[in-house]
């Protein structure tokens, strides 16, 4: 911040004037008994009684962001501080136990008119009111982000909090600062700071074991007026979502039996014949655990946008996506004879017409895919799609900016 933007704001003069003339005139009612034209002695206030000087700062025009809004009384105390923006929202704040001071608790946001109200008494117990405002600078580029899970979503157990930044995010311990998570039953989780499978900076919230089903999860990133760094940009708004976790369903794949069961509640629903990746190659399937993301229903896949060049371009139905890098389940009626006996296909999770519409109805996203093999490409990594449960939570935890 310029020295100038730090140049108190002295609001006293257009308070005193009115005091002088609210001392004055009850005299010169009074005077009645004096003979015309008799001259009134001026009342001067008492040293207790006179103005209390505020000061704010930051002061001006145009003055840069990210700082707290800090308001200082002398010659008295502050009983009260409003701070409002053009809108009308207010930025909360905490005053000092003496009443000399006041800072909010959030930064001035960028591009923001303010406009500051202070409640004085002065020593004397004389109560007085004071007004300020200031406009910061807007920003010169701006970060957004990209969330899931969606407000008022039902979710499985193995759903992270997920943020995805427009541009790089170097001041991850502030930024991490003001994302508040509240659960209904006290969850225990941390952020952990991974590198999301498009190249962006992300910031992924999991708790330590899966969640327990009926758990109701908010989440407010109190983001605007954070300062994401060099080449970031500023947050001008805040992100909220709240969703709730549905019930514990488990999805074991075992590749080298070729079957998938769906567990819930500790209850195994079904099992499914299936038909992994390819082994020996770049077709092998992903193991560890997967997390569902969506359920995208009939979509083209084509094998040379995840590179494997003319290998296939058909349209598939049921298709549930586990990771970015295009690893899906899904139905695979082309494949038949091998389901339940050997795996051979490009990487996905096949299984016949009836059983894949059956399981797409049952699952959900969030909901995890346990995956064994022994012929498999390695662990899912924790950007390609949701795959921080392959990092233990000690792991897990040094990932977060403020450990």
């Amino acid at each position: 911040m310029s020295r100038s933007s730090r140049i108190p704001v002295l609001i006293q003069a257009r308070v005193r004037a009115a005091v002088v003339a609210a001392l004055v005139a009850p005299l010169a009612a009074c005077s009645s008994s004096a003979s015309p034209g008799a001259p009134v002695a001026e009342a001067k206030p008492s040293p207790d009684d006179r103005p209390v000087t505020v000061s704010v700062t930051p002061a001006g025009k145009e003055v840069p962001a990210g700082e707290p809004v800090r308001v200082m009384a002398s010659g008295g105390r502050l009983t009260s501080v409003t701070v409002t923006d053009a809108e009308g929202r207010r930025l909360a704040g905490k005053a000092a136990a003496d009443g000399r001071s006041w800072v909010s608790d959030r930064k001035a946001a960028p591009g923001t008119a303010y406009e500051v109200t202070a409640e004085t008494r002065s020593a004397g117990g004389t109560a007085r009111s004071a007004r300020a405002d200031f406009t910061t600078a807007k920003a010169d580029k701006v970060n957004k982000v990209d969330w899931r899970p969606g407000t008022g979503t039902t979710v499985g157990v193995a759903q992270p909090i997920s943020l995805v930044f427009d541009h790089p995010v170097k001041n991850r311990a502030e930024v991490e600062k003001q994302l508040n998570v509240t659960t209904s039953n006290d969850t225990e989780g941390s952020w952990g700071w991974i590198r999301d499978w498009s190249g962006r900076d992300r910031v992924d919230w999991r708790p330590k074991t899966y969640w327990k089903p009926g758990t109701e999860v908010t989440l407010n990133a109190e983001l605007n007026g954070t300062d994401s760094g060099a080449n970031g940009g500023w947050f001008v708004r805040d992100y909220t979502t709240a969703f709730t976790i549905g019930d514990r369903q488990i999805v074991e794949v075992d590749l080298d039996r070729h079957r998938l069961s769906l567990v819930r509640d500790g209850r195994t629903v079904r099992h499914i014949p299936v038909s992994g990746g390819t082994p020996g190659g770049d077709k092998r399937s992903w193991r560890g655990t997967a997390v569902l993301m969506a359920k995208e229903g009939t979509i083209n896949m084509n094998s040379e946008t995840v590179g494997l060049a003319d290998a296939y371009d058909k349209m598939v139905d049921q298709s549930m996506r586990l990771t970015w890098s295009g690893m899906y389940a899904h139905a695979a009626p082309w494949n038949a004879r091998h389901l339940g006996k050997a795996n051979r296909s490009s990487g996905c999770i096949g299984m016949s017409d009836p059983d894949a519409a059956w399981f797409y109805g049952q699952v959900r996203p969030g909901d995890p895919f346990e995956i064994t093999g022994k012929d498999t490409k390695g662990v899912v990594a924790p950007g390609n799609g949701f795959g921080a449960w392959n990092l233990s939570w000690t792991e897990w935890r040094q990932r977060s900016a403020l450990r």
